[in-house]
């Protein structure tokens, strides 16, 4: 008897009769009018380009649906992350109606990915194909039969990766094996990058934009609300249990290892500060969902919600998966949860507190807030959990939108995407050069955190980073790239800059030296790779030094784009306002009281367009670094002075000694010496000296010499070394 089981990542969709209850907004119909006219063509390469929660995936599932699968064509559509494959596979299963779809009465989908079917289970008869471009790139000869003489639409969400290795392999394939090939990328905005990453996509996408509309029209037009950001800083510290495989499970899959997510779960300090922020804001944050990071979290936090609630007349519930509740001990189903989502939509509960479940496709529009309780390196789930709030007044929602986080205390190990950055990027081409400053200034500030809590941290030594003048602390600019795991920035100082420069114009024979042909790099490799970067082009006394992590994303960058980042440059004189040791100057010459040193600092940090505030972004460690001034002024810490900076010459191999060579090429130099010894054996497998003749049964009394002798031009090669016997070799010196 054989026993079938669904696979739920392969569904055969059948459309509903009528007309898609979901009408499209504005600006997606003029999305859908400019699809219609690019249509026409036998091929395009084209960008839809829609802000965080303008329905790019609506807009190109409702378009694809009548255009493509309605009239036989297949679709392939490309992401890099899970929870994207799953949104598309929703999109076109919700959105078949047959007012929209006259010639098809089926169509079948299939979901490709590590943790979704595999691309051997492919087959002909499958009308959309929604996979990760990882499981796709492995198996492209999977693709064979099914795109064969085929016309393909070919989707790549997130189509500012697009410039990627797996992704230019994917679309070249695709283009040389189909009839014909139309290719639409998906995207909120191409984020800043440099020359060469924007050349690489326009090589892409050669029709440039088919629509775009900005964020910032959109909430005009009230279809999306103006996201209002509240940060709470909790203080509260969760580095004891992080050792290196946490923080790599972290970065890498967004998993917060069990006992650092109990250690958060089970903070009564951190859980009564999410509650009480809530309930000091209740009227201005109204039907608020709040995102926990697990069930134990979920659990406390509502009965915290339902215990200060009573007060107010607000009501909390917790939905979950089809799990059993720790504290009832009964499962709740995706009933229960249905019916306390109902609950929520009618007004009766205030506050639906969930663990992932609410992150997409639910349609919430009264919801005013989100409270963002879970932190995650994954721009893909903050924007999903970001967008349950920013349903604007046309779109049944609200005006504002809150987005409220809690920040805790990683000591800035961790690279947490802040919300407020999701939309930053989607401003930036109407920011004014003030305002492209400040943010620049910002994204700095963050990357300094780290040195400015060096300062205040009495155990650490930071004695040599004092020493030196403070403009050198200060960055000449910063290098941004953005990698599928997350956005960079590598600040570049005085110290670091030339090394920078020759690392990244030799990036593409380091890639070349160690093999890599993928955009994954091991990480036995890349820790080699880094180690050599940094030895290679760093020197070990320079201040500021390079941060190793650093070299670890720039590397991880250029194996998946293989372009340089783009490098932002700050102004002069923004340098020399931020250059503390004026100030001290000025204080120290007039000899200031302290009151009117205080006095003096306060009118600077509160001066109107003063980036200080922006830089330092504390006040604390703007007036530490004066008053480490005010010591080197009293002479209590000795000034280092920049060193002039100098350059080695290059010399071929072959003109340095053979052990130097085993020392800098070890494998190569050892293969050498091996050779040299080797053809100095007779028949009976003993060693001869090339000078005197003697034989010998071991190599302890044998050394390996040059013919010609290096002083004289000899070159260190196998024809021109030897073994000689230590009298022999001494006998004759440089001769």
């Amino acid at each position: 008897m054989s026993i079938m089981i669904e696979n739920l990542n392969a569904q055969t969709i059948t459309p509903a009769n009528g007309r898609n209850p979901r009408q499209l907004y504005e600006h997606q119909v003029d999305a859908v009018k400019n699809l219609n006219a690019i249509n026409r063509k036998e091929s395009f390469r084209t960008l839809l380009v829609l802000p965080t929660g303008g329905g790019k995936t609506l807009t190109a599932a409702y378009w694809l649906l009548k255009n493509a699968v309605d009239k036989g064509k297949k679709i392939l559509w490309l992401a890099h992350r899970h929870l994207l494959l799953e949104q598309a596979a929703e999109a076109f299963a919700r959105n078949a109606y047959t007012n929209d779809m006259v010639n098809r009465t089926v169509f079948n989908y299939r979901i490709i990915s590590g943790m979704h079917d595999k691309p051997i289970h492919i087959k002909e008869d499958d009308n959309i194909i929604i996979a990760s471009k990882d499981s796709i790139v492995r198996s492209l000869n999977r693709l064979d039969e099914w795109i064969s003489g085929e016309e393909i639409y070919l989707v790549i969400d997130e189509a500012h990766h697009a410039v990627a290795k797996s992704y230019k392999k994917i679309i070249q394939y695709v283009a040389d094996h189909t009839k014909s090939m139309k290719l639409l990328g998906l995207t909120a905005t191409p984020f800043r990058t440099s020359d060469d990453e924007q050349g690489a996509l326009k090589q892409i996408f050669t029709d440039d934009i088919v629509y775009k509309t900005d964020l910032d029209t959109l909430i005009k037009k009230g279809i999306l609300a103006t996201p209002v950001f509240d940060e709470y800083k909790t203080d509260i510290k969760f580095t004891e249990h992080l050792g290196i495989n946490a923080l790599k499970n972290i970065e890498n899959l967004d998993i917060i290892p069990e006992d650092i997510a109990e250690d958060i779960a089970g903070s009564k300090e951190r859980n009564s500060i999410i509650v009480n922020k809530y309930f000091e804001n209740y009227e201005k944050y109204g039907p608020t969902i709040v995102f926990a990071l697990n069930i134990n979290h979920a659990i406390a936090l509502n009965a915290l919600f339902n215990q200060k609630g009573k007060k107010y007349g607000i009501k909390s519930e917790f939905i979950i998966s089809s799990v059993r509740d720790a504290i009832t001990g009964i499962t709740l189903s995706n009933k229960d949860n249905e019916e306390k989502i109902e609950k929520y939509r009618n007004g009766e509960i205030q506050v639906l507190i969930n663990v992932n479940i609410l992150t997409e496709g639910t349609d919430l529009p009264k919801t005013h807030t989100v409270f963002l309780t879970r932190p995650t390196v994954s721009t893909t789930l903050m924007t999903q959990m970001v967008g349950r709030a920013l349903r604007g007044l046309k779109a049944g929602g609200t005006k504002e939108a809150y987005v409220v986080s809690f920040v805790d205390d990683w000591n800035d190990k961790i690279a947490w995407v802040n919300p407020e950055t999701l939309t930053e990027a989607e401003y930036h081409e109407k920011e004014t050069d003030n305002e492209k400053r400040n943010n620049n200034m910002r994204l700095v500030s963050i990357a300094k955190m780290e040195e400015f809590a060096l300062m205040a941290d009495a155990s650490v030594d930071t004695s040599a980073l004092d020493s030196i003048a403070p403009i050198e602390r200060i960055p000449l600019g910063m290098y941004v790239f953005s990698t599928f795991e997350c956005n960079y920035q590598i600040l570049i100082y005085s110290s670091t800059q030339a090394a920078y420069r020759n690392l990244i114009k030799d990036l593409p024979n380091i890639m070349c030296n160690y093999a890599i042909e993928d955009e994954t790099i091991s990480e036995y490799k890349l820790e080699s790779m880094k180690n050599y970067c940094i030895s290679e082009y760093f020197d070990e006394h320079i201040i500021p030094s390079c941060n190793p992590k650093d070299i670890e994303h720039l590397l991880q960058f250029y194996a998946q784009k293989e372009v340089e980042p783009l490098f932002i440059t700050f102004d002069e004189i923004d340098r020399k306002k931020l250059d503390v040791s004026d100030i001290a100057k000025k204080i120290y010459d007039e000899d200031m009281r302290r009151s009117e040193k205080n006095e003096y600092i306060q009118s600077i940090w509160n001066e109107e367009g003063s980036i200080i505030p922006i830089y330092y972004t504390n006040l604390y460690f703007f007036k530490k670094m004066i008053d480490l001034e005010l010591d080197k002024l009293d002479g209590d810490i000795q000034v280092t002075s920049m060193e002039p900076q100098s350059e080695a010459e290059l010399r071929n191999i072959e003109q340095f000694p053979l052990q130097k060579i085993i020392e800098t090429y070890q494998k190569y130099g050892i293969e050498l010496k091996e050779s040299i010894f080797e053809n100095s054996r007779n028949k009976y497998g003993d060693y001869v000296c090339a000078g005197c003749g003697e034989v010998f049964r071991t190599r302890e009394f044998l050394q390996v010499d040059h013919i010609i002798p290096m002083a004289k031009g000899g070159l260190t090669v196998q024809e021109n070394l030897q073994v000689l016997c230590r009298t022999c070799n001494m006998r004759k010196s440089d001769k």
